[in-house]
């Protein structure tokens, strides 16, 4: 079986397990009990490949709790790993007797604490703190009865259990962040509710991901500010090998059941505890990371057009991200608060690849105002419009901003991509193949009719600052020519025929009108 056709069955596995166990639970719901025990399998069997040091002759889960070898190893593990797990706390030993514990649910909740607990003190206590707290084993959605609860329960931990990933230290950790990644965009594509909000579809990620790496030899660290799940900064680390990315991964999510998914997602994407920073909070009135040294890489998709507190607060318009603009962005339209902060928190060095909602970049106001902040000070770089319904939950065609302060002249870039897609079931999406070609255009600058031009600052300026696609790059005109020499003669050859055939239509009457006076 090739790796594809390993983690395509994987994928309608985990699937089958959602769907097969929730019951008349809702699934956007119930997602963070599959996503949490496929976390709890995965953390599990990444300590034992940890303590045992990838030794298949020590058997870890069949070790006591009091064993003084495990006691020994506790500090040192929980400096290494960032948190620790007893064997009688592992998935495995769970799992085997799942179905016959009476207190599986309060036994799940007490062994998430212990794990959580065990951080506390050590320097990885904040990434690994609620890690779990979206996992209720009490909650009603569960179930009205204890039992209902651990039988439904059970079903989840039985399913996961089965779940095939080969040796932990070949390719678990790929499969394992595939399929969490798989089960996060299905659910976000199923939701029917504000699912997809979170989740950059990997295509699209991985076009944003090379934008912001491109041709930078090493980054001292990647910023998302509105980080979802952690799918964008994930795809910086599938694309670039790790030692070119110093420092590690860094993000800020204001909800906090899609922060505890980012945060989970680093770990099972191998990254440790002192290489990502996730935090909690709104990235525009309480920003972290303002003290730190600027990013080289950052990646983003804000949430379109949400509303934000803007001039109902006096004193954003001091504040070193939004001050140089000398304006807001409208109370109504965030998006280029969203931008101004990745532009403030970027390095001299650095590129910024952002999605943005295309309105942004026509209309009039306080946005009019931030581009021509962007385009005097010479920030864009390149402006690309892309296919319409590539992401979760919207059929817009949105467009990605990319923001540099180390330009070499003063030229913008367009590129018009929104003709490169392959059509699907529910969303089209980026191909490989598309993704190539708009990374060249890219990078030589070259313009390429109906698809990329590079405009002087000068004409932008003159066209009111307008940083819409389709103001520089003419569309192709997919009419059929015409050739009306041709055409003509065609016409001229037909009305001949017609004539004739009039003619021929007349002398046919004639005849038999002859015929019957004569009878």
């Amino acid at each position: 079986m090739t790796s594809n056709e390993q983690r395509a069955a994987l994928q309608r596995q985990i699937w089958a397990i959602a769907n097969d166990v929730r019951g008349a639970v809702d699934g956007w719901d119930f997602k963070q009990y599959v996503l949490g025990t496929l976390f709890y399998r995965f953390i599990s069997e990444n300590f034992i490949d940890y303590i045992t040091g990838g030794d298949s002759s020590v058997n870890y889960a069949a070790m006591a709790d009091s064993d003084p070898n495990i006691a020994a190893a506790k500090d040192d593990a929980i400096k290494t790993k960032g948190y620790f797990i007893r064997p009688s706390d592992l998935f495995v030993n769970v799992a085997k007797n799942a179905n016959s514990n009476d207190s599986l649910n309060t036994d799940l909740a007490h062994i998430f604490a212990d794990i959580e607990a065990s951080a506390s003190g050590y320097p990885s206590e904040r990434d690994i703190k609620g890690l779990f707290a979206d996992f209720d084993t009490t909650s009603n959605r569960l179930g009205n009865t204890v039992k209902d609860k651990n039988t439904r329960l059970a079903a989840v931990l039985k399913g996961v259990a089965e779940l095939d990933f080969g040796d932990f230290a070949d390719n678990q950790i790929d499969l394992f962040g595939d399929a969490y990644e798989f089960l996060i965009s299905n659910y976000a594509a199923n939701a029917g509710k504000s699912g997809g909000e979170f989740f950059t579809p990997q295509h699209v990620s991985k076009l944003i991901a090379q934008l912001a790496m491109h041709k930078q030899t090493s980054v001292n660290k990647i910023y998302d500010p509105a980080c979802g799940s952690g799918s964008l900064l994930l795809q910086a680390k599938k694309h670039f090998d790790q030692h070119l990315i110093e420092d590690g991964f860094f993000g800020q999510e204001i909800n906090h059941t899609t922060y505890n998914l980012a945060r989970m997602n680093m770990f099972l994407h191998n990254i440790n505890y002192d290489k990502f920073n996730i935090q909690l909070g709104n990235t525009l009135i309480d920003p972290h990371f303002g003290d730190d040294k600027p990013f080289d890489a950052i990646v983003s998709n804000p949430p379109y057009s949400v509303k934000w507190v803007g001039s109902d607060d006096p004193t954003l318009i001091n504040d070193d991200r939004f001050a140089p603009a000398g304006v807001l962005a409208p109370k109504s339209k965030a998006d280029f608060a969203f931008v101004l902060h990745a532009l403030n928190y970027l390095s001299s060095k650095g590129r910024a690849a952002i999605v943005c909602f295309p309105g942004i970049f026509y209309r009039g106001g306080a946005e009019q105002k931030i581009r021509q902040y962007l385009v005097d000070n010479n920030y864009v770089e390149t402006v690309i419009s892309l296919a319409p319904n590539l992401f979760y939950g919207t059929t817009i065609a949105v467009n990605i901003l990319v923001l540099a302060k180390n330009k070499k002249d003063t030229t913008i870039q367009f590129i018009d991509a929104s003709g490169l897609f392959k059509k699907e079931t529910n969303n089209n999406v980026l191909l490989d193949s598309h993704i190539e070609q708009i990374m060249r255009a890219f990078d030589t600058k070259e313009n390429v009719d109906h698809f990329a031009k590079s405009v002087p600052f000068e004409q932008v300026a003159a066209n009111d600052y307008n940083l819409s696609v389709s103001s520089y790059v003419e569309a192709k005109d997919n009419r059929e020519v015409v050739n009306i020499t041709k055409l003509n003669a065609d016409l001229k050859t037909t009305v001949a025929k017609i004539d004739q055939l009039r003619k021929d239509i007349d002398a046919i009457v004639a005849e038999i009108e002859g015929t019957g006076a004569n009878a």
